[in-house]
Formats: C-alpha cells, structure tokens, sequence
C-alpha cells in the first residue's frame, strides 16, 4: 500500500462484525462496509478486503477427499443395489467404471475451474472457525438500527468448490451412463441414475446447511460409519461361525475387495482424525484398522439369539 492510501484509510472507522470489510475502490477511496467479493476476505487490522492467497491444508485435502469418495461410495452402492446380483459381472464392473471416471473427470474440472483457472493448485481463505462457514448467522446490528449484510463464502473456496463438482458430476453422469447403460444391456441400470438425480441433489442441500458441522466431524464420521457398514456387510453372512465368516470373505473376491474398502476408509478416517501430526506414533495406529473385523469375527457367535436361554 501506498503512502497516499494509508493517509486515506485513516479517515474510515472500522468495520463492524467478523466479516464485513470495504472494498479499495479506483479512485484509491474505500467503500463502506459490506461483504466481501468472491474470494477475497477481509484484513482484520485494516478491515479491507484482500484477495484469498493461502494454501490448502493437509485437513483441507482430507475434506475435499472425503467428498469425493462418499459420493464415489454411493454411486457404487445403487448401482451394486440394482444390479440385484452377489457375484462380479462384465455389465456391472463397466458401469462401476463409469461411475469412477465420472468422479474423477467431476474432480479434475472442479480444481482446474477454481482460481487460479488452469490449474490444479487451489488459492484460498483459510479456515479460522465454525462461524466461517455460516456467514449469513453474523450480519452485524450496529446500535440495533440496521443490519449490515455482510454474507460472503469466507471459507472459500471449500463452500463452492463442493457445490460445482456436485453440479459437474451430475452432468457428466447424464452424459455417459444413459449411453452406458443402452451398450451393456444391464437390467434396471437406468435406475441407478434416477436415484443420482436424487442424492446429488441432496448431497448440495446438506452441504449447504451443515457443511461447516461435516468439515469438522467427518473424520470420525468415516471411522463410525466403516465399522457399523462393515459388521452390517457380515451380519447379512446366515452362518455366523468363525470358519464360515473367514471363508465367506476370502474365496469371495466380490467380499475381499468389500472388506479392503472398509479398511481403507477406516485408515482414512484414523489420518484425518491424527493428521500425522506424530508420523510414527499415528503410522502404528494404521495397524488397528483391521482389529474391527477380527473382534466381529471372533465375537459373533456369541451373540446368536438362538443360543440365549428361554427359561
């Protein structure tokens, strides 16, 4: 800044509430107070807006990540559900496929479409607290006579970069898998993409609403989840046996590779839980992914309710 702007902006109050801020405008005046444009965020020692130039976190990555594979998970899962079938099948291995290169090409586009344009590497406002993601709940009252809107995507770009590959992967979905579906002949394939035009949908509300609540409790949402999911996947097995589970799986690629993917996402949700902040202490804990599964294993028989009692 300039001597001149610095005489200038000594003349202009502060700007009320967390986020309102003034814009420098071309006649190297300030304009009042009010929300900052899209990637920009306001200086909190001179309460003007400036251009979003951090870096993303690792936890960052960890979310971004976590929303791609979630829906990644549920374009497999209603896909595997019409299917109708508990075996591997040519059909249904390509529209997995297709539902993974969706994701991907949906990933890929969302981070070369966000500033800067053409590139991979993201420019953002970095994440101070929950607040900063529900900008609307702190327009500022000044002396309870009119509220200043100051309503502005100060966690950008983690709040739209969502929205948009959302809204990418719908179209690419609508591009592909209807031709997809039509070559491989697959019965009630088209269902699967009825019910994306649903949970797409849903996915953008939710994210809208508790997007901040998922930044901060997805981590042990992940490890929550892939233990229920993964007892839920051996609770569907009729012989509840120790040599019956251990079998079941691993003769079973379509079961093996279920079971890897439980693990995955349980080691997932341990890094973004720990961060590495300690790299060999939580590197060790990886190595209770598996211990879930084992405990079911080796528990499950006593939990038959056949051999409880009656008397």
């Amino acid at each position: 800044m300039d001597l001149q702007f610095i005489s200038a902006m000594k003349k202009y109050e502060p700007c009320p509430g967390w986020y309102c801020g003034r814009q420098l405008l071309e006649n190297h005046e300030l304009s009042d107070c009010g929300s900052c444009p899209r990637g920009y965020r306001r200086n909190e020692t001179t309460f003007i807006c400036m251009p979003c130039t951090d870096s993303l976190t690792f936890y960052d990555w960890l979310y971004l990540g976590f929303i791609v594979i979630f829906l990644l998970i549920l374009h497999w899962f209603f896909i595997d559900m019409v299917s109708m079938r508990r075996s591997f099948s040519k059909p249904g291995l390509i529209l997995h496929l297709t539902a993974t290169f969706e994701v991907i090409i949906s990933s890929i586009l969302s981070l070369l479409i966000v500033h800067p344009f053409g590139s991979l590497e993201i420019k953002s406002c970095a994440v101070r607290s929950m607040a900063d993601w529900y900008t609307l709940l702190h327009n500022p009252n000044p002396y309870y006579t009119e509220t200043v809107h100051c309503t502005q995507e100060a966690v950008y770009p983690m709040y739209s970069i969502v929205c948009l590959f959302y809204a990418l992967n719908l179209a690419c979905m609508l591009l592909l898998r209807p031709w997809v579906c039509k070559k491989i002949s697959l019965s009630r394939s088209t269902m699967s993409i009825y019910a994306a035009m649903y949970y797409l949908p849903i996915l953008g509300v939710s994210h809208a609403l508790i997007g901040g609540l998922l930044y901060y409790a997805f981590p042990y949402l992940i490890v929550v989840m892939s233990v229920i999911s993964c007892a839920a996947h051996f609770a569907f097995t009729i012989n509840q046996t120790v040599f019956s589970l251990i079998t079941t799986t691993l003769y079973s690629p379509r079961n093996v590779i279920i079971l890897l993917g439980h693990w995955c996402l349980h080691a997932y949700g341990i890094i973004a839980i720990t961060e590495f902040v300690e790299p060999l202490f939580h590197s060790l804990l990886i190595l209770l992914v598996p211990f879930p599964t084992l405990f079911y294993i080796l528990t499950a028989r006593f939990t038959n309710p056949k051999k409880f009692d009656k008397s």
